[in-house]
């Protein structure tokens, strides 16, 4: 198996492989994993207009719902990804690519 089979998407915060979704940094500690079977819908959120002040939540949450991991490079960003994993918090990832995880997820969940 080729090392990009194995891991279709590391941007080396956000990682997408076979089994699942890795968001590095999320809590103090180290990781979140989430398997693709916990992951209910994804959904975008611009960081741009009246949700611009989001973007420089560098880590953690304003708001109880959406929780943010540590991306310093986050200021510089234009989409965020939410992801629905059937509780009141939901992770909220900033992807280099977040075309390509949105389709990786979608793929994995039957979405897409």
């Amino acid at each position: 198996m080729s090392h990009e089979s194995a891991t279709p998407y590391d941007d080396g915060v956000i990682r997408c492989d076979e089994q699942g979704l890795t968001i590095r940094r999320y809590f103090p500690w180290g990781a979140k994993r989430i398997p693709y079977a916990s992951i209910r819908g994804v959904t975008t959120l611009s960081l741009t207009g009246v949700n611009s002040v989001r973007k420089w939540r560098i880590w953690g949450s304003g708001d109880l719902v959406h929780w943010w991991n540590l991306d310093p490079r986050r200021p510089g960003k234009h989409i965020a990804l939410v992801m629905d994993v059937g509780r009141r918090v939901r992770p909220t990832i900033t992807p280099d690519d977040p075309d390509a995880v949105q389709h990786i997820i979608a793929q994995r969940i039957g979405g897409g």
